[in-house]
């Protein structure tokens, strides 16, 4: 299988990449504005496609949503410059602009969009609204934030992360479902510094690459699909060290950059935030092992309904840069020894 994208494709996959450096090195709010409109406008060809009215629905609910956020955005950086002098209002403006932006990120409490919308999407289209589109919201919220309100944000969207993928089959929508438990650990770095969500999201982006080339090269959607699949046991490696690693589990690479956030919430008092984010993780593993669960234990041929063969080169390299966050076990050993 191979991405096959036409010119316009590219056009709008480059305009998509510029708009967010627009939004993120704006000197006013103006200017991140009209990024993120821009960034909305090159997506939405991205993802609609007129022979799959799955792929159309996303798109429209993407807009609908999106601009509702955007005019929200718009509105409330408006009434900022008119108050600007009125101290008083600040804590209500700055909760109110955090809202907006974490509508973009399809964040709590606005994060019923966000399911819906990935279960109509292709993989790679998940990809980059689960990576790339939360790019500008987190930075420009970064940049104003309203520490109680984040905090509880923070919990919300690792609780809700949690148990709303407990009664998912879909993948795509139990992956959507991570991105936002994922996006409670993203927020918790950025009440830290800008450099630990970036280290943060570079190790997410790598992981959820990972699997959306995965499933896509496997042609798999739903978890049943992997109880009826009869899989290469390096797949089956595959899937089980990139999604253990996407959970946080220690040996694996995915768990570093959240002790490390553990480590500076701890010096920082939040011990609550740090008991809520780890008992959610737990949970999300819980699903990751359901999942390795039908592929690895159930062996019994004639249950197998298809084969899967998958010649293509870059399906090898992806099964090499998996297995490096094996090198975790040995910087685990050289951190611990």
């Amino acid at each position: 299988m191979k991405l096959n994208f036409n010119s316009n494709k590219m056009f709008f996959l480059f305009v998509l990449f510029f708009s967010t450096l627009i939004t993120i090195s704006s000197n006013s709010w103006f200017g991140c504005w009209i990024g993120l409109e821009i960034n909305l406008l090159s997506f939405i060809p991205l993802i609609s496609n007129s022979n799959n009215l799955m792929s159309t629905e996303a798109s429209l609910k993407y807009f609908l949503t999106q601009s509702i956020a955007s005019i929200n955005f718009l509105f409330y950086i408006i009434f900022k410059m008119m108050l600007m002098k009125t101290f008083e209002m600040n804590n209500l403006i700055s909760i109110l602009i955090n809202s907006s932006l974490l509508m973009k990120m399809g964040s709590f409490p606005f994060h019923f969009w966000f399911p819906n919308i990935v279960e109509g999407l292709s993989w790679f289209n998940n990809f980059i609204l689960m990576s790339w589109q939360k790019i500008s919201p987190i930075i420009l919220l970064s940049y104003y934030f309203n520490k109680n309100f984040l905090i509880m944000i923070i919990i919300f969207n690792a609780l809700i992360g949690a148990i709303g993928g407990l009664n998912q089959t879909s993948l795509r929508k139990l992956l959507a479902f991570s991105s936002i438990n994922n996006l409670s650990w993203m927020l918790s770095s950025i009440l830290i510094s800008e450099n630990l969500w970036l280290f943060y999201f570079c190790i997410y982006s790598f992981m959820i690459s990972i699997l959306c080339f995965l499933f896509y090269s496997l042609n798999i959607s739903y978890m049943n699909q992997l109880f009826f699949s009869n899989m290469n046991f390096m797949i089956k490696i595959n899937l089980l060290i990139n999604l253990f690693s996407l959970g946080g589990l220690p040996p694996f690479i995915g768990f570093f950059p959240k002790w490390i956030v553990i480590n500076f919430l701890i010096n920082n008092n939040l011990l609550l935030l740090i008991f809520i984010l780890i008992m959610s993780s737990l949970i999300m593993l819980f699903f990751y092992i359901r999942i390795t669960y039908s592929s690895f234990m159930f062996n019994y041929l004639k249950l197998k309904w298809m084969k899967i063969y998958i010649k293509n080169k870059m399906f090898y390299l992806l099964n090499f840069f998996s297995l490096i966050s094996i090198m975790g076990i040995i910087l685990s050993l050289l951190f611990f020894f």
